[in-house]
């Protein structure tokens, strides 16, 4: 594994999905924050401030998972299809290095675009004197970041194998029912049926619990997690990263072209 040329590919890769007009997001979201802010007091009496601040997460959580599913699907594909993959792995690359440094290359750009969203966010926040959760917000978006690294990984592993328009597919759809995860495994256990327990339990098992990343409601309110559960939330999400990495590598090094 050399990272000089992991590296490599991750920098390229950046370049390339900036060059896709990402940024463009970051203008619909000051747009969409502008309108709230000017909307919100005359459509709600006394919350406004609160639907505000968690207008604002939800709509960076959003823009920023649009952008991990919908590049990181095309990623790979998009490689195979201009022929340079040929020409990248006939090099001293090897495949694994190829995705490590895509996964990485995408990953910058989703937290630039968090920092940046971040940075808007809490400005307009200041603007508009509403008193808000700062180390909370914080900590919820670092939470956002480990997220869209695992939701990448997920678009890759997919678009390794499949077509990006499926990969997409079963991309978001593996995001929505990560959200819901925990739901799914609580409808088994009162459904008092040991079949559909059993099923809703391997479902848990090898879906990703996406409720332990996401963490708006509970930065709102300044309710987060204990410190040892923010750990483990954590470290289960790089894990879980890195087994599909894994995953997508064993794939690709099996793959033709």
């Amino acid at each position: 594994m050399n990272w000089i040329r992991i590296w490599a590919i991750a920098s390229n890769g950046f370049q390339e999905v900036i060059r896709d007009r990402v940024f463009y997001f970051i203008g619909f979201f000051v747009l969409l924050l502008a309108i709230a802010l000017r909307l919100l007091p005359e459509i709600s009496v006394g919350t406004d401030d609160k639907i505000f601040i968690d207008l604002g997460m939800a709509a960076i959580e959003v823009l920023t998972v649009i952008v991990a599913v919908f590049v990181g699907t095309t990623l790979i594909n998009k490689e195979i299809e201009k022929k340079t993959v040929l020409v990248l792995i006939a090099k001293p690359l090897s495949r694994s290095e190829f995705i490590i440094g895509k996964h990485l290359g995408l990953c910058a750009v989703l937290f630039v675009l968090v920092i940046l969203m971040t940075v808007i966010y809490l400005a307009l926040l200041s603007w508009a004197q509403i008193t808000f959760p700062l180390g909370s917000i914080l900590v919820s978006l670092v939470f956002l970041c480990l997220q869209l690294a695992l939701i990448a990984a997920i678009a890759i592993a997919f678009g390794v194998f499949t077509s990006s328009i499926l990969a997409t597919l079963l991309t978001l759809g593996i995001y929505l029912m990560g959200q819901i995860s925990r739901d799914i495994l609580a409808l088994g256990r009162i459904s008092e049926n040991p079949t559909v327990a059993n099923l809703t339990k391997v479902i848990y098992l090898f879906l990703p619990d996406l409720s332990r990343l996401n963490l708006k409601n509970e930065a709102v309110y300044n309710l987060l997690p204990t410190g040892a559960e923010l750990f483990a939330n954590a470290v289960y999400a790089i894990l879980y990263t890195i087994f599909l990495l894994v995953f997508a590598m064993m794939i690709f090094a099996k793959k033709e072209f």
